[in-house]
């Protein structure tokens, strides 16, 4: 048996492990599984919804489980889904600005590129539309072009869950912000979804006026909390508290000690305490580094708090913030002679739920601020220490330089940044704040320590290839040995990567495995919005150009056996038997295999190996190829599995012992298979292809090469046909001749030529396409005119001639 082989090649040495150390090491970084856009529809794993033609950026999410609905704020469109699938019961609004607001921005000056770039986009359209497409690409109309360039449209920023039958949104309005109550309906059933279009709410401090600019907004109890830019010309960023009973209240203007050119990623209610008067919201932002910060121009990335019960101040501060402080939040890679690699660009937040709901994981998406340098980091930073650097010291400008220092003098009471409690000084409200404390407030919003994450380095870093994350969602799975974060990121190509943090020793040391990398759109584009239904197990994905819709497990693809279930330690899958297959934690289900922690199926399939045989599970696949001596073959054999390695090992024909194959001169190993560059009658035999992945071999194919002689070749081709009616079916030997040395498969030359052939029928019926309306259009022009008309069907007659192409009389196969 196959497994036992591999055993065998163990023990013996054949294969050991430090010879192969280095290269699965190098491979670790690598996504196991590959799966294109085109083999996820295929596989019934991807559900896409491919946009409105008159509509564009579905950045917007807003997942209501209840409901089992996904609503989507996009360009002047609001729309609804169904959670099982997207493409079913979908349902839509229509809000464009109104006619005055969209001439409004025209004539301050918006949407003017549209004339520069009238031309160059319709050059890149004639372009497309003449040069040669791939199958199942579309081709983009004038119209879809022109869409995307639009400032002067209602861009949805906002979607927050308003009570249990309406939904408040807000849109950019053509540079006129406005928000709305949409009804939704209590109950799934009611199939309702209309804009209360009689009430419409001015939107300025709940969302930007330019659609390029980023908000981040939560609404509880009633109260919007944003954090946006609040006039025409972007400058003017804060953090606002708007609708609700109280006054609206915001960051300290025009003041970069609070906020220097923020871009906003996410707004979180978290709890300090058990007493609600306590809570306090956290924004996640990056800015400018603040002067003296640091030299040249950088970006940090911050993390915001401010208490909920905060209304602001008595005589200073009114209507600000009085509780608002921030922080630095670092993401780096410890470098040589002390200086560090910064991920300072902050792109998304995930705040990952525990049993206290006072202490939430923080997954952070981060990306390089450099041109020179471009990488993208996930860290991890968990509230303890958010806590202890905002109850640390507060950054303070002193010295000869005016650099920032920590503030060495006295804090003032009750602690600026701290809530109005019983719990904490016995203030009702930060009205009643004393003068001193509003005063510190006011110039001391930023923490002088910044927060470090989880072991101090990034648990994901990924700097060698041609993307970067733009989103983050986890899922926390119950295994078989533990509990397992999977997470799930996109990315700015359009693909998702789906990683799981394994612990070494302690869950303080964390391996990252990255299981599978999807793409999800039919063209590349960047992943902008990301929401996770744990009640569907369904990953719901935004770009600028539609929706996607994917399972958050696919065990099927991973293979039938144990061990290639195993293998994949992937936590929401197992093997149950007979397949690869969903996971669920029940005492019932004892004949599940599964090692997440490991991933060693030589310990959880050694038992089972002959059952997979005699199942179908194995993956050992038998082959016949013909090669002619002195000319070059190729053995092909890919693993499904891209962290795997191939090992091959040769046996001759009527020997028992198997021989390792290496590369030299004549002979090369690739990813791909095996190239024998000038073939050898001793090269007739057995060829076995090993994958080698995780301590475990597995053989995944048998091929016989048989090595035709050139001389029985020679003779083969120059002999005489006996009669006529042979040599009229030439043809028929020569095709048989080739099925044996090129026999049928994914890149035999029949399959080739017929690709070749299938595209050149593809441009003739392109040409004949349009020099039919070319000449439907002439004749429209022409055909009052009778002599005009004599002449036509003579240009006619001597076109067909030039494109009638030359019918030759079939030739014999030519001499080699």
């Amino acid at each position: 048996m196959d497994y036992v082989w591999g055993i065998t090649v163990l023990l013996c040495g054949l294969w050991t492990p430090h010879r192969g150390a280095d290269a699965q090491r190098a491979k670790s970084n690598v996504p196991r599984l590959k799966l294109s856009y085109k083999e996820m529809l295929e596989s019934n794993n991807l559900f896409t919804f491919n946009g409105l033609a008159n509509s564009s950026a579905y950045h917007t999410f807003l997942l209501d489980e209840e409901k089992g609905r996904l609503f989507v704020g996009a360009k002047d469109h609001l729309l609804s889904f169904n959670l099982i699938d997207i493409n079913m019961d979908q349902q839509l609004i229509s809000w464009p600005p109104s006619s005055s607001h969209r001439d409004e921005c025209r004539w301050a000056g918006k949407d003017v590129q549209w004339n520069n770039v009238k031309f160059a986009a319709i050059e890149k359209l004639l372009k497309t539309q003449s040069s040669c497409s791939h199958e199942g690409a579309t081709t983009p109309t004038l119209k879809e072009e022109i869409n995307h360039m639009k400032e002067c449209s209602n861009f949805i920023k906002v979607l927050q869950p308003f009570n249990h039958t309406h939904v408040y949104a807000c849109g950019t309005g053509a540079f006129h912000p406005a928000c709305a109550y949409v009804e939704v309906g209590k109950r799934s059933e009611d199939n309702i979804f209309r804009l209360e279009s009689s009430h419409f709410e001015n939107g300025r401090g709940k969302s930007p006026y330019d659609p390029k600019l980023t908000t981040a907004s939560l609404l509880i109890d009633g109260e919007l909390y944003s954090g946006t830019a609040a006039d025409f010309m972007g400058r003017d960023f804060a953090v606002f508290r708007t609708l609700g009973k109280h006054h609206p209240i915001r960051t300290e203007q025009h003041d970069s000690r609070w906020l220097n050119e923020p871009r906003f990623v996410g707004v979180h209610l978290i709890p300090e305490s058990d007493n609600p008067e306590d809570d306090k919201i956290y924004t996640f932002f990056r800015e400018n580094a603040i002067d003296g910060e640091q030299t040249g121009k950088a970006t940090h990335a911050r993390i915001g708090q401010l208490c909920k019960n905060d209304f602001g101040g008595h005589r200073s501060l009114v209507n600000k913030w009085t509780t608002f402080l921030k922080a630095r939040l670092i993401c780096s890679v410890p470098g040589l002679n002390g200086i560090d690699t910064h991920f300072d660009e902050l792109q998304d937040v995930f705040l990952m739920s525990s049993k206290d709901s006072k202490n939430p994981i923080i997954y952070a998406v981060f990306t390089t601020s450099s041109n020179i340098f471009k990488g993208s980091a996930v860290c991890m930073y968990n509230m303890a220490d958010v806590r202890r650097v905002f109850l640390g010291p507060y950054a303070h400008r002193d010295g000869p330089n005016y650099q920032w220092v920590p503030f060495l003098g006295r804090v003032p009471y009750p602690r600026p940044g701290t809530c109005p409690s019983k719990t904490f000084g016995g203030f009702e409200s930060t009205k009643d704040l004393p003068d001193d404390v509003i005063t510190f407030a006011r110039s001391h919003p930023a923490m002088y320590n910044p927060v470090l994450p989880l072991n101090n380095r990034p648990i994901i870093i990924k700097t060698d290839v041609d993307y970067q994350f733009t989103q983050i969602v986890v899922d926390r799975v119950e295994a078989e040995d533990g509990q397992y974060d999977v997470m799930f990121i996109g990315t700015d190509i359009g693909t998702v990567l789906k990683v799981v943090s394994i612990p070494r020793g302690t869950w303080h040391d964390l391996e990252e495995v990255l299981l599978e990398e999807m793409t999800v759109f039919r063209e590349p584009t960047a992943i902008t919005a990301m929401e996770l239904s744990t009640k569907q197990q369904q990953l719901y994905l935004g770009s600028n150009i539609g929706v996607s819709q994917m399972p958050l497990h696919r065990c099927d693809v991973y293979g039938k056996a144990c061990a290639e279930c195993c293998l994949a330690r992937d936590p929401y899958c197992a093997w149950d038997g007979s397949q690869c297959s969903r996971y669920f934690p029940t005492a019932k289900r004892r004949t599940r295999r599964q090692d997440i922690r490991n991933g060693d199926p030589l310990t959880q399939c050694s038992d089972l190996q002959h059952n997979d045989e005699e199942n179908g599970g194995s993956t050992l696949h038998d082959k016949m190829v013909y090669g002619v001596e002195n000319s070059s073959s190729f053995l092909e054999c890919s693993p499904k599995s891209q962290r795997a390695l191939i090992y091959w090992q040769f046996q001759r024909h009527g020997e028992n012992r198997k021989q390792e194959i290496k590369s030299d001169e004549r002979v090369l190993g690739t990813e791909q298979g095996l190239l024998i560059r000038s073939l050898l009658p001793k090269d007739s035999g057995v060829y076995y292809c090993h994958a080698v992945e995780h301590g475990f071999i597995q053989t995944l194919l048998r091929l016989t090469l048989h090595v035709i002689p050139s001389d029985h070749l020679d003779d083969l081709i120059q002999r005489p046909p006996a009669d006529s009616s042979r040599s009229s079916h030439g043809r028929l030997w020569y095709q048989d001749f080739l099925s044996l040395i090129d026999p049928p498969g994914p890149n035999s030359v029949d399959q080739l030529c017929e690709q070749v052939w299938k595209k050149e029928r593809k441009q003739r019926r392109q040409k004949a396409h349009h020099l039919h309306a070319s000449q439907s259009h002439a004749a429209q022009l022409l055909h009052t005119s009778q002599s005009n008309s004599s002449k036509w069907k003579l240009m006619q007659e001597s076109k067909k001639g030039r494109n009638r192409r030359t019918h030759e009389t079939p030739r014999a196969p030519r001499s080699v």
